[in-house]
Protein backbone atom coordinates (compact mmCIF):
# COMPACT_ATOMS: atom_id res chain seq x y z
CA UNK A 1 0.00 0.00 0.00
CA UNK A 2 3.07 2.68 1.07
CA UNK A 3 3.91 2.04 -2.73
CA UNK A 4 1.03 3.02 -4.22
CA UNK A 5 0.78 6.15 -1.71
CA UNK A 6 4.22 6.91 -3.25
CA UNK A 7 2.94 6.83 -6.26
CA UNK A 8 -0.04 9.22 -5.44
CA UNK A 9 1.81 12.15 -4.21
CA UNK A 10 4.11 11.91 -7.16
CA UNK A 11 0.78 12.89 -9.19
CA UNK A 12 0.20 16.76 -9.38
CA UNK A 13 -2.59 18.41 -7.60
CA UNK A 14 -4.98 18.02 -10.41
CA UNK A 15 -4.14 14.66 -11.46
CA UNK A 16 -4.94 13.88 -7.34
CA UNK A 17 -8.05 15.59 -7.43
CA UNK A 18 -9.36 13.61 -10.29
CA UNK A 19 -8.04 10.71 -9.01
CA UNK A 20 -10.29 11.11 -6.14
CA UNK A 21 -13.20 12.37 -8.09
CA UNK A 22 -12.52 9.20 -9.87
CA UNK A 23 -13.03 7.33 -6.65
CA UNK A 24 -16.09 8.63 -5.54
CA UNK A 25 -17.53 8.29 -8.63
CA UNK A 26 -17.31 4.29 -8.30
CA UNK A 27 -18.85 4.70 -4.82
CA UNK A 28 -21.99 6.09 -5.93
CA UNK A 29 -21.97 3.82 -9.37
CA UNK A 30 -21.99 1.00 -6.31
CA UNK A 31 -24.68 2.30 -4.38
CA UNK A 32 -22.40 2.24 -1.98
CA UNK A 33 -23.79 2.83 1.78
CA UNK A 34 -21.67 4.42 4.26
CA UNK A 35 -22.52 4.31 7.58
CA UNK A 36 -22.99 7.32 9.09
CA UNK A 37 -21.75 8.13 13.08
CA UNK A 38 -24.09 8.13 15.77
CA UNK A 39 -23.36 11.75 15.74
CA UNK A 40 -24.66 12.06 12.78
CA UNK A 41 -27.66 10.38 12.79
CA UNK A 42 -28.57 12.75 16.14
CA UNK A 43 -27.78 15.61 13.75
CA UNK A 44 -30.16 14.40 11.07
CA UNK A 45 -32.70 13.56 13.81
CA UNK A 46 -32.35 16.65 15.23
CA UNK A 47 -32.52 18.42 11.63
CA UNK A 48 -35.88 16.46 10.87
CA UNK A 49 -37.67 17.29 14.89
CA UNK A 50 -36.91 21.43 13.53
CA UNK A 51 -38.31 20.82 10.34
CA UNK A 52 -41.24 19.12 11.17
CA UNK A 53 -41.89 21.64 14.11
CA UNK A 54 -41.37 24.41 11.90
CA UNK A 55 -41.90 23.61 8.05
CA UNK A 56 -40.97 26.98 7.30
CA UNK A 57 -37.67 26.76 7.84
CA UNK A 58 -36.88 24.74 4.39
CA UNK A 59 -36.44 25.41 1.20
CA UNK A 60 -37.61 22.71 -2.01
CA UNK A 61 -34.97 20.55 -3.36
CA UNK A 62 -35.02 22.30 -6.57
CA UNK A 63 -34.18 26.02 -4.84
CA UNK A 64 -31.74 23.74 -2.87
CA UNK A 65 -29.99 22.69 -5.50
CA UNK A 66 -29.90 26.20 -7.44
CA UNK A 67 -28.02 27.68 -4.65
CA UNK A 68 -25.50 25.09 -4.42
CA UNK A 69 -24.97 25.39 -8.46
CA UNK A 70 -24.42 29.66 -7.79
CA UNK A 71 -21.33 28.54 -5.74
CA UNK A 72 -19.61 26.51 -7.74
Amino acid sequence: MSTMIDEIRRLSVGQRVQLVEDIWDTLSEEDAELPLSDAQMAELDARREQLLADPSIGIPWEAAKARLAEKS
